[in-house]
């Protein structure tokens, strides 16, 4: 891959408004002109004394030439342009993009280069708002209840009424009668209504989700906490501590009687694995959890839950994490960029977590790269296990968790073949897939 550096092109743009040729530019710091053309065209890298000799025959300080925050914008723009995709744009957009010329114009253009950049930013994220909405749409048991309700009500009016217009003679007990079935169902009509709007003010489209229900509502306590529980965490740690915090920033009793069982269960795990302790041996095991529980002797699921409780800032790339029970539903999710977790559909993107709650007791490790305009690839690792001792007469509950790794944490020689997934067949641009159920309403 080229160097992502625009220090040949500043300084290209610079020489230009100075009018310098680039032969006495090359003369006046001591190089041959076929050397700096290389250095102007992003070819060589540049640094120390000859960065700083041309930055003072460009009458400029050498930090203005070299590298600096445009490295995100470049990889904004190569991300725009899905040059490391191979998904999503045909070969003939991505000849249009003129990937090779990028730098010249991020350098030349910084200002178009940033709105675009930007703009793909707002397009990820309508997507990403767009498969939250569809998944809510199909799956969401709340809103599909709702739903009913009000149509219920609509059709109890409708045929009452349509009784009234058409039936001029009507008994006056009867027509009492109707006119109250007519003021009841309208009532619960507009408490339907009302209802239904503030479940959608309140619900989240983005991928940590916002308060709706009451885990939704501890999903986005926990996310804005950045699901690391300080209170809990270190010599100091107390439980009650952290549940009073939780208490105050919880509304229902629901919320709170989920939350109080999440935080005991994060003290006694923080208690035994330390996060000081995990954050040391995982940058000598390559955070992989199977090292690390052996390591340890605790159980996969619980480093699986302590890594996702790491400070973001300590880590090289991001965690996310999601759980569910033996029938498959969501019990916990902490959202990772580029991979949408469906909170009510059995999406595909979760096929190694279910894979795991059919194999109980047997890890399931796979590469998995998500379908999208730039498609990313993670570390998918899941195990499902029983919860509670065995009793005679009563059914086993699993659990199954899966931890996902992005590709901060994988070696770029090792970012080699992955597991295709998608969202859900509605939305998946994935062409040729045989599990597919259902046409995309998306192009390829």
């Amino acid at each position: 891959m080229p160097p992502r550096t625009l220090t040949g092109t500043r300084i290209r743009a610079r020489r230009s408004d100075l009018g310098l040729k680039q032969g006495a530019l090359a003369v006046k710091v001591g190089i041959s002109p076929s050397y700096l053309n290389l250095i102007e065209h992003n070819r060589r890298r540049i640094g120390g004394k000859l960065l700083v000799d041309i930055a003072r025959a460009l009458s400029i300080e050498p930090v203005a030439l070299s590298e600096g925050a445009e490295a995100a914008l470049i990889d904004a723009l190569r991300e725009a342009a899905g040059e490391e995709d191979g998904e999503g744009w045909t070969p003939a957009s991505r000849a249009a993009a003129e990937i090779e010329r990028l730098e010249e114009f991020a350098g030349r253009f910084p200002g178009w280069a940033a709105l675009l950049a930007e703009t793909h930013g707002r397009l990820r994220e309508a997507e990403r708002s767009v498969e939250a909405l569809s998944d809510r749409l199909s799956h969401d048991p709340h809103l599909s209840a709702s739903l009913h309700e009000m149509l219920s009500s609509v059709t109890s009016i409708r045929s009452t009424a349509t009784i009234l217009a058409e039936t001029p003679d009507i008994d006056r007990e009867w027509r009492d009668r109707f006119h109250r079935n007519i003021n009841d169902d309208s009532a619960r009509l507009a408490e339907s209504a009302e209802g239904l709007v503030h479940y959608l003010d309140n619900s989240g489209g983005d991928q940590a989700g916002n308060a709706g229900t009451p885990q939704e509502d501890l999903e986005a306590w926990l996310a804005g906490r950045g699901y690391h529980l300080e209170e809990g965490e270190g010599p100091k740690a107390s439980e009650e501590a952290a549940l009073a915090t939780m208490r105050g920033a919880l509304k229902g009793a629901a919320a709170v009687e989920m939350g109080e069982s999440l935080v005991r269960r994060y003290v006694r795990e923080a208690e035994a694995l330390p996060a000081e302790a995990l954050l040391a041996a995982a940058q000598k095991e390559g955070f992989h959890p199977g090292r690390l529980a052996a390591r340890f002797g605790l159980g996969v699921d619980l480093v699986f839950r302590r890594l996702a409780a790491l400070p973001r800032d300590r880590l090289p790339g991001e965690i996310g994490l999601v759980a569910c029970d033996g029938s498959g539903t969501l019990t916990f999710r902490k959202p990772i960029a580029g991979f949408p977790m469906p909170r009510y559909g059995a999406a595909c993107a979760l096929w190694p977590l279910y894979t795991a709650l059919v194999r109980p007791g047997l890890p399931v490790a796979t590469r998995v790269e998500m379908a999208g305009r730039a498609p990313r690839r993670f570390s998918a690792y899941a195990i499902s296990l029983a919860q509670g001792a065995p009793a005679f007469g009563e059914p086993q509950v699993y659990e199954a968790t899966m931890l996902l790794l992005d590709e901060g944490f994988t070696p770029e020689e090792a970012q080699t073949g992955a597991l295709a997934l998608g969202t859900s067949c509605r939305i998946c641009p994935r062409e040729g897939c045989a599990a597919r159920r259902e046409p995309s309403i998306v192009g390829g």
